[in-house]
């Protein structure tokens, strides 16, 4: 539902600039017309067709498109060299010039290229007006190329602004992703650390019992074998799971003995108004350690933002469940037209650590309005193969 929200906004965006565009091409149409010049309503109807194209394609080929319109501006404007009287104004090329330079310095990578490409269509904005509006001989000595100059050069500046703002809080985001996503790897290469240890330590004390035993009770060397490959394979397949995101080894020690009682007491003290239920099979069911911190992650994040963005939730509803070979835990609370989150299109930082964690152990997380009346978290997390 909130995606489909999102899309519509878009698209009634889209909409009302491309009719805005429309608008402009008719304008351009009845003052080209106006002198009743054939050739400068030629020039007028294909230089707005082609603006209006390039607004429609610009996110697909910006660098393609953007120059296509350059050329064909330029290529009309040569075909209205040596004009006395008034002709093809323009007014639909340059307002579409104006929406590609957002597009441009948004989206166009590096960012040289992209002041390169938009100060590119500022030349091209600005010779419009002498170009379309008065021959050669008048240059702007007159009124209206002057203010039609005046005019595009305000309203490229102002595509400018947004185009850099857009651009300026983008970089601020994936800056402030990457620092998430690197803080989630420092996490779990504290986790792979207490892991191994772990691990290793369960391996060492069967051998040692093993070796105990071996002497008065052979038989009972070959249970402790399987046991101690057993904790081996499991210790791999651990490490395997979480050693493709780590940056660097870190031996602060974390929470590896995460347990469903500890989720289970975080939830009672979160409110009197929280319940944890778990599905059937899951008390019986041994989790990783590493799914369980997991787990443990996406529930205290969960729980931080109802306690931020809803304090006054009258009931919050954790449940755990089994399904396909997964675990998944859902956190729901209701959710009021007020709810903060509703106007954060983009999602949080903390989601976007959650979503890390659950993609890291190759599962994927959820958030946003259920129902309209619900806001929900559902992270799925495969369960490691036995």
């Amino acid at each position: 539902m909130w995606e489909r929200l999102s899309t519509w906004t878009q698209r009634a965006g889209e909409i009302a600039l491309l009719g805005l565009l429309g608008l402009l091409w008719v304008f351009d149409t009845i003052l080209t017309t106006a002198p009743a010049d054939s050739t400068g309503a030629v020039v007028c109807f294909l230089g707005g067709g082609a603006g209006i194209l390039a607004v429609v394609l610009r996110k697909r080929r910006t660098w393609l498109v953007t120059l296509a319109l350059a050329a064909t501006s330029l290529g009309l404007s040569a075909v209205m060299a040596g004009a006395d009287d008034l002709r093809a104004v323009g007014f639909t090329e340059a307002g579409a010039f104006m929406v590609l330079t957002i597009t441009v310095l948004r989206r166009v990578e590096p960012i040289r290229n992209a002041v390169v490409l938009a100060v590119g269509i500022l030349v091209v904005l600005l010779s419009l007006p002498s170009l379309r509006f008065e021959g050669p001989a008048d240059g702007y000595a007159s009124a209206a190329t002057q203010a039609a100059t005046v005019v595009y050069f305000l309203g490229w500046g102002a595509g400018a602004g947004i185009g850099g703002y857009l651009r300026v809080q983008q970089e601020r985001r994936k800056v402030g992703e990457e620092r998430v996503r690197r803080g989630e790897r420092l996490e779990l290469a504290r986790e792979l650390h207490d892991l191994v240890a772990h691990h290793i330590t369960g391996i060492v004390v069967q051998a040692q019992a093993a070796r105990a035993v071996g002497e008065t009770h052979p038989e009972a060397v070959l249970p402790a074998l399987d046991a101690i490959a057993g904790a081996g394979s499991e210790a791999l397949a651990s490490m395997r799971r979480l050693v493709g995101v780590l940056r660097a080894d870190d031996h602060a020690t974390r929470n590896v003995g995460v347990t469903l009682d500890d989720l289970r007491t975080m939830v009672g003290q979160f409110s009197p108004a929280a319940t944890f239920d778990l599905g059937p099979g899951v008390s019986s069911l041994t989790l990783a350690p590493e799914v369980l911190t997991t787990l443990h992650r996406v529930l205290t994040e969960s729980l931080t933002n109802i306690r931020r963005h809803a304090p006054h939730a009258p009931w919050v509803e954790v449940r755990l469940t089994t399904f396909d070979d997964s675990v998944r835990l859902r956190v729901a609370n209701p959710l009021s037209a007020a709810d903060p989150r509703l106007s954060r299109l983009g999602g949080g930082f903390g989601l976007v650590g959650m979503a890390e964690r659950v993609e890291t152990m190759g599962g994927h997380l959820i958030a946003g309005p259920v129902a309209g009346h619900l806001w929900e978290v559902a992270a799925v997390v495969p369960l490691p193969a036995r």
